[in-house]
């Protein structure tokens, strides 16, 4: 068997992975992704309490809570200068050809695994009616990606909070690593800070553990229609994922023939997990909206439907319980007031998330509110519940159907769901070489 020919038929590159030399505090080094706690810039400052003088991920990353800062320049600048600082003081121990299965342990102790390799960008779109191997799963805009291109331009390493999903029901890809930890090499085990859990990195590099890979991935393939082969879906990081994208097509023209398979800019790093996995949890990404009131809201709501009705509910609890599963879109929505339970007759879209999605588009399009995308329904309300906020809090999306409904109907609204909450999501630890 060609390991090199089968990966590439399934869009797979094995990478040489960075990890940092024995002796720097990972509890320090791995920080979680940048595009959680948005609204919550003391999170950040937390984390710079316990990054302070230390070798860490924060000084590679933007998070997104400054975005909005005055000194953006200044920051990528700096990011771009601690990745070159980091690679001449030989922070990192290089394994070459390596893969990673990943034991992720959240802080309320449900273990997912998941394995890192490098996805071939030459198969993926982000154009919601696409039929590549990889694709967005919620629509991307477009718009967020110029910060993220220029850290990612110039950049010298890569690290990934990328989460991509396969639909393995026979569990033959990851499944078969996680059961032989005994016999792989232990590459880092570590805490996770401010409440992120625990992760645990062991090596996946013999030409057998990469051939089952191989095989697994190659069956999944061959079971999928030939015409519309959805083999890996965004989870997390589409945003990211596209970036590279991005910057891969305008490297490409450059290139010779010789260097088109082998550059770096072609592959990015992720991690990917299977949608069956029980300790993968899926949960709805809810909606702040700033500087509006309610009145406002149902004016704009109303021109999304035919009609709607609006129960009160006495906690978030109630709330949450009245949107499961049911037949009606509904949604959520607290503010300082209280809580209540939208039902829409009608709706433009057809689940609650696009409808809710055309709305808030309505009202930032005409200056009437600003929104926030929040991980967790205790931080909506906690936002939405303060002077001049709304919340927005969305039904869950079923993983049962997910690559069905993608395969079906394409992309799904921006910003719908979520592989667990803020502090479950991957933290940065890894890192591949991209000059």
């Amino acid at each position: 068997m060609d390991l090199h020919a089968a990966l590439a038929r399934v869009g797979v590159r094995v990478p040489d992975i960075l990890l940092p030399r024995p002796g720097v505090d990972l509890n320090a080094w791995a920080v979680v992704a940048c595009d959680q706690f948005t609204s919550q810039p003391e999170y950040w400052q937390q984390v710079a309490t316990v990054a302070d003088g230390k070798p860490s991920t924060l000084n590679l990353i933007f998070p997104e809570a400054y975005l909005e800062e005055p000194d953006a320049d200044a920051r990528i600048a700096s990011i771009n200068a601690a990745m070159r600082q980091y690679v001449a003081d030989g922070l990192f121990t290089t394994h070459p050809a390596t893969m990673v299965l990943v034991r992720r342990e959240t802080g309320h102790g449900v273990v997912r695994w998941g394995l890192m390799v490098a996805l071939d960008l030459e198969q993926y779109s982000w154009e919601p009616d696409s039929r590549t191997l990889i694709r967005a799963t919620e629509g991307t805009i477009l718009d967020r990606l110029p910060p993220r291109v220029l850290v990612r331009e110039g950049a010298v390493l890569e690290l990934p909070h990328i989460m991509v999903l396969i639909s393995d029901g026979a569990r033959a890809v990851i499944e078969p690593l996680a059961a032989a930890t005994s016999r792989l090499t232990e590459l880092y085990d570590t805490d996770l800070m401010l409440d992120g859990g625990r992760v645990t990195g062991w090596a996946v590099s013999s030409t057998n553990d990469l051939t089952g890979v191989a095989l697994g991935l190659g069956q999944l393939l061959d079971s999928l229609d030939p015409a519309n082969p959805l083999l890996f879906a965004m989870g997390d990081g589409n945003h990211s994922f596209a970036t590279a994208k991005s910057i891969w097509e305008n490297v490409k023209p450059s290139l010779s023939p010789d260097e088109l398979e082998s550059h770096p800019a072609r592959y990015c790093l992720v991690e990917l997990e299977n949608i069956h996995d029980a300790g993968l949890e899926f949960e709805p990404i809810h909606r702040v909206l700033f500087h509006t009131d309610r009145a406002v809201f149902e004016q704009v709501l109303a021109a999304q439907c035919r009609g709607f009705t609006r129960s009160a509910a006495s906690s978030r609890d109630e709330v949450l319980a009245a949107i499961e599963s049911t037949d009606t879109q509904r949604f959520g929505y607290l503010d300082e007031d209280g809580f209540a339970v939208y039902s829409l007759d009608g709706p433009s879209a057809s689940i609650a998330a696009g409808t809710l999605q055309r709305t808030i588009d309505s009202l930032l399009d005409n200056q009437l509110a600003e929104v926030d995308y929040i991980h967790g329904a205790d931080v909506t309300e906690d936002l939405g519940r303060r002077p001049g906020n709304l919340g927005l809090l969305l039904p869950p999306v079923s993983k049962d159907s997910f690559f069905a409904s993608i395969v079906a109907d394409g992309a799904l609204p921006r910003k719908t769901f979520s592989l667990g909450e803020a502090q479950d999501k991957r933290y940065y630890l890894e890192a591949r070489r991209l000059t």
